[in-house]
């Protein structure tokens, strides 16, 4: 259901982290739960199919999303989860004509959505000059993560997918403080989880913060320089990045992009495309 976009280089990796729908048994469109709500226009159960979803596993209201009442799914981001699973876990078998296969295939995709968020994550921090500190760790932390996602069925569903994220966090939260370290007065701007839905942010000198899962929905940041902040997790929802500068901000996704609001002034990171609804 996502947008596709650029992925940040990988050091000749090969790693596959952009949405391939074409390539995919409309896993996010079955496997996943999702309420009523400004979201999503209706309630679905985990493993029951979208009422959108069509024979051949695309989206039969994919161009009309958002006012079709599914905003929830125009921003979903997979990461390349989706045909990971699809053609390589499964080997290509999809869960309509081997039926078999659903439960395993529904309970392992959001499993593997988690694993190719922190090969995302990683591959931009080996990217970036500062961190070359931790180059070294970050590359075996993507080689390890890398290898799990190639693992069978039964051992991602068996996988500690929480204590892998907290080990893979460590290494990103001391990449964000290498890259900045060297903005001034950034030690002001720790926003770390704030609270900032609705906030007057126009103009702010964000540069450097650390917004890490801070809520910004509905927020003005409408011209806000926000280079070399660290994004991870930022709840961008309905937030106004019009001519807001984020080039060389970190750990943003195209997912936060696609939910928030922009203009063609607004500064993206080279990696990241600007949202058709701007």
């Amino acid at each position: 259901m996502s947008r596709k976009h650029q992925t940040p280089s990988t050091g000749g990796g090969g790693l596959d982290l952009q949405a391939d729908c074409a390539n995919c048994f409309g896993l996010c469109c079955v496997a996943l739960p999702f309420a009523a709500s400004a979201d999503f226009a209706v309630d679905k159960d985990a493993g029951q199919p979208c009422s959108n979803l069509q024979a051949d596993f695309g989206c039969g209201i994919h161009a009309h999303l958002r006012e079709r009442g599914f905003p929830g799914c125009a921003v979903f981001d997979c990461f390349g989860a989706g045909q990971k699973v699809s053609q390589v876990t499964f080997g290509g078998r999809d869960w309509r004509r081997a039926p078999d296969t659903a439960g395993p295939m529904f309970q392992v995709f959001p499993v593997m959505r988690q694993l190719h968020e922190l090969l995302w994550y990683l591959s931009e921090a080996l990217e970036l000059p500062r961190a070359r500190p931790v180059h070294g760790d970050l590359r075996r932390a993507l080689d390890d993560v890398d290898r799990l996602t190639r693992g069978s069925a039964e051992a991602l569903a068996e996988l500690d997918v929480a204590a892998l994220r907290h080990d893979v966090n460590a290494l990103l939260l001391r990449t964000s403080e290498l890259v900045r370290a060297g903005v001034p007065g950034r030690g002001k701007k720790n926003r770390r989880g704030a609270d900032l839905i609705g906030a007057r942010l126009r103009g702010a000198d964000l540069r450097g913060a650390n917004l890490r899962g801070a809520y910004l929905i509905a927020a003005d940041l409408s011209g806000a320089d926000l280079r070399e902040a660290d994004l991870i997790g930022v709840d961008f929802r309905d937030a106004d990045l019009s001519g807001a500068d984020l080039t060389g901000s970190i750990f943003l996704t195209q997912s936060q992009l696609n939910a928030a609001k922009g203009d063609a002034a607004t500064g993206l990171p080279p990696t990241l495309t600007r949202p058709a609804h701007w």
